[in-house]
């Protein structure tokens, strides 16, 4: 499973890579992790607010540290 965080690289970017990494750790799921902070290939998603997230290069979240019960459904499909 293909993780991308979109974002410039600010906490809330970064508490949602470490909050993603921790619930796939729990989970014993195998996750590749990417972080992207151009901003030409995030527009190119269609995300306007930061953090976004993109799983299997479907963007399931947009603005914001998603709750822990939403990254749990997101890696259990």
């Amino acid at each position: 499973m293909k993780v991308e965080v979109l974002g410039s690289g600010c906490a809330n970017c970064r508490n949602t890579v470490a909050l993603i990494e921790r619930v796939a750790a729990e989970r014993g799921k195998s996750i590749e992790m990417v972080k992207v902070e151009d901003f030409r290939q995030i527009a190119g998603y269609g995300v306007l607010s930061t953090p976004g997230v993109v799983i299997d290069g479907r963007v399931v979240h947009a603005g914001g540290v998603p709750g822990e019960d939403k990254v749990r459904q997101w890696l259990s499909q």
